[in-house]
């Protein structure tokens, strides 16, 4: 009988982010060192170099281990799509240590892990989506309340301080720079440069 191989895949969205957790629990599942991937990366997209060659030495027979699943990613549609890409085109195994339903190991003849772990992953992916069309509708809804409210909505418009149309006088006439100008003013460069082009159309 050929020995499966036993890869890991550890994942944190950014370098500050410590991935100790992951691998200690990748140890104790023994997964080698050596083939331990890692990615210091997002998880919107699978667009991942560490990930990417992974996937590449995934065959049939080979395991794959991953603590949870956020940790392949975070949009389940495409979680989906990676899952079904592993286990039926790669025809290797998928283990998530957090939710131990989500194994596709052979668990006996009559129903396979397979086939529970597909299940499972369809039902997340369902209430994810759900969830996410909850949050988007609890939004909107707010939104609508606040706006009834005479709640105003974007960044509050700065006011043309006094001292601008002098200012944008000595500028014109060459006498200060916009920078220096914006400087007294008190706001960024490209500020007054926005004022001196509005103030110029109202002329």
């Amino acid at each position: 009988m050929q020995e499966t191989t036993v890869y890991g895949y550890v994942r944190v969205s950014t370098k500050e982010q410590k991935e100790d957790r992951q691998m200690i629990a990748l140890r104790e599942f023994m997964v080698p060192q050596e083939h331990i991937y890692m990615d210091k990366l997002s998880g919107k997209d699978f667009n991942r170099p560490q990930y990417r060659k992974l996937l590449k030495r995934l065959c049939p027979g080979s395991t794959l281990v991953i603590k949870s699943i956020d940790r392949l990613g975070r949009n389940y549609t495409e979680i989906l799509d990676q899952w079904r890409v592993i286990t039926r085109e790669k025809q290797a195994d998928i283990v998530v240590l957090d939710m131990p339903l989500l194994d596709t190991r052979s668990k006996g003849e009559d129903l396979t892990g397979r086939f529970v772990s597909d299940l499972v992953l369809q039902i997340l992916s369902y209430v994810a989506q759900v969830e996410r069309d909850n949050i988007r509708q609890r939004q909107a809804e707010g939104i609508a309340a606040a706006k009834a409210r005479g709640v105003k909505f974007g960044r509050k418009r700065m006011v043309v301080p006094d001292e601008f149309p002098a200012l944008r006088k000595n500028y014109l006439a060459g006498k200060i720079s916009a920078r220096k100008a914006a400087q007294k003013l008190g706001v960024a460069h490209s500020t007054f440069l926005k004022w001196n082009r509005i103030y110029s159309k109202e002329q």
